[in-house]
């Protein structure tokens, strides 16, 4: 059975943590592939310790298409259209600052989101 002094302790470290339970900080990207993060101008995260959501992937959509149609009895195609692909979210670059959260015990750190600055 813990003694009456390591309940209090034990009691005062969670009150410790549980006043900081989120750590926000900003950061540069510095490379994409492989990613990594200069945080704070103070250290360089590499993406084993990154957590990125899908909100900050590069998302592509492929809208290539031709259609058929008949003119006069005989069957014709268009030509393809939007050949290109059309990019949805541009995903992460280099020099893009983020905004990200560390995950309590610092181990592993969540990139939010992407800060924009001027109008």
């Amino acid at each position: 059975m813990p003694s009456l002094l390591d309940l209090i302790k034990t009691a005062s470290g969670d009150a410790l943590n549980a006043s900081n339970p989120v750590n926000i900080l900003f950061g540069e990207v510095l490379t994409v592939n492989p990613l990594s993060v200069k945080v704070d101008q103070r250290f360089t995260l590499p993406a084993d310790f990154l957590i990125v959501p899908e909100s900050l992937i590069r998302y592509e959509v492929d809208l290539k298409h031709m259609h058929q149609y008949t003119d006069d009895g005989s069957p014709n195609n268009t030509s393809e259209a939007l050949t290109s692909k059309i990019v949805i979210r541009s995903g992460l670059a280099a020099g893009n600052k983020v905004l990200m959260l560390r995950v309590q015990g610092g181990q592993r750190y969540v990139v939010l989101d992407k800060v924009v600055t001027g109008s």
